[in-house]
């Protein structure tokens, strides 16, 4: 296991894509491949890079497009890891401008 997590450090560092972004690209492949342990991992780890909730809702949609109907049900596992690992990174006001109606 630690070769594999030597890979992931490696491919997500900050190079010509941001950690930010590599994250996201992540949450939205684990989305359209129902992969179930992605999809929270990468939240959190999204979040932890500075990515925005309204970042994390359109790498989201996207990932529900590109992966059909099936992807929407890891779609809303996505939305449910936001609700739970958000809070721990952000003040409440900032929830509180969410565009999303419940986001």
């Amino acid at each position: 296991m630690s070769g594999f997590t030597q890979l992931y450090q490696q491919a997500v560092a900050d190079g010509a894509l941001s950690r930010k972004v590599k994250e996201l690209i992540a949450l939205g492949i684990g989305i359209a491949v129902r992969c179930d342990g992605c999809v929270a991992y990468h939240v959190h780890d999204a979040l932890r890079a500075g990515a925005t909730r309204h970042e994390v809702a359109e790498a989201i949609g996207v990932a529900v497009l590109m992966g059909g109907g099936p992807a929407v049900i890891y779609g809303a596992e996505a939305l449910q890891a936001l609700e739970q690992f958000e809070p721990q990174r952000r003040p409440a006001a900032v929830a509180a401008s969410s565009p999303l109606p419940g986001f």
